[in-house]
């Protein structure tokens, strides 16, 4: 069955957890994160969640991080972030909260903080506890939620916020909520201002405007539009770095990553779309393209096509 799934891919969200991760908790998480001892660094233990998760996957796909902090106490916690990115209601949402934590649990004997952000725009879907009972035998488990759709409310108390995942999350908003084209590239606009506004560095600012312009992709007469009226923008205020980047390709690895996470949604959402597993040869041909403009196009129709067959169709008639 389709599902809904236009902006909702998680490696934009993945890149800017590991990009500002201490950001993130302060933002989304002000008490926990005045407990970590952030003096002490942090560690990502992705692979040890995959490890671990690789055959209890329940459901569609998330986002999902696994990091180790230090507490102030001295204490080693390893947090569970989860970020639900799908459009719809999942019946088993809680269910898989459980089982990562358990599995962490189980094998390494961990305490574990299970944080979940929700994307998703259904406002009474708010999954935050998992229970279970048989003959007085009863299991209870809750954990905090963030729920995106609740910052509306608070749009010039986020708009005043400097931390970056402000702009995220208004980015992700305005991804979710608009429908009109034109709407987007003017929003697309304004969040990048602010980027230069908020004089944040030319890194952060790259960083950020990569989430930015992933989940605000727009049709490519806007898209052109937009760079247009931001590389005048850009002259005026004397800092020509996004759209230098757009035109000479981005330094420090940022146009690689960006390619990768392009060709791994582009696969992605053809899976998610059509409930299978992309061909071998498929991935292959996906995963050559270099072009970025063209990987945006790919991602589009991904969500779109009714079969395999005629996504391969399409890709074919774009590669003659």
């Amino acid at each position: 069955m389709k599902q809904n799934m236009q902006n909702d891919y998680d490696s934009p969200w993945k890149q800017a957890i590991e990009k500002f991760f201490p950001d993130f908790m302060n933002f989304f998480f002000p008490d926990i994160n005045n407990d970590i001892d952030w003096s002490k660094g942090y560690e990502f233990l992705d692979k040890d969640l995959k490890r671990i998760t690789r055959d209890a996957e329940i459901g569609n796909r998330y986002a999902d991080k696994l990091v180790k902090v230090w507490l102030k106490n001295g204490d080693t916690i390893w947090v569970l972030i989860h970020i639900e990115v799908q459009s719809s209601r999942v019946s088993n949402f809680s269910e898989r909260i459980y089982v990562y934590r358990h599995r962490i649990w189980e094998q390494y004997n961990v305490e574990v903080a299970s944080l979940v952000i929700l994307c998703d725009d259904e406002k009474s879907y708010r999954p935050n506890q998992y229970k279970k009972a048989i003959w007085g035998c009863e299991l209870s488990f809750k954990f905090p939620i963030i729920k995106l759709l609740d910052y509306v409310r608070d749009w010039a108390k986020i708009e005043s916020n400097n931390n970056p995942f402000a702009i995220i999350v208004m980015a992700q908003l305005k991804a979710k909520l608009l429908k009109d084209d034109l709407e987007r590239k003017d929003w697309k606009f304004s969040l990048t201002k602010r980027l230069y506004e908020r004089n944040y560095s030319k890194q952060d600012i790259l960083e950020l405007y990569t989430f930015i312009d992933w989940i605000l992709a727009l049709p490519e007469n806007l898209e052109k539009k937009f760079l247009r009226e931001l590389s005048e923008f850009e002259k005026e205020k004397a800092m020509q770095y996004v759209t230098s980047a757009e035109r000479f390709g981005r330094q420090d690895g940022i146009q690689i990553g960006l390619l990768q996470s392009s060709r791994e949604a582009a696969i992605e959402a053809l899976e998610i779309n059509l409930d299978i597993s992309a061909p071998k040869d498929l991935i292959i041909q996906v995963n050559q393209e270099t072009d970025l403009a063209k990987l945006k196009e790919m991602l589009r129709k991904a969500i779109k096509v009714s079969s395999l067959g005629e996504f391969q169709v399409w890709l074919k008639s774009k590669s003659e």
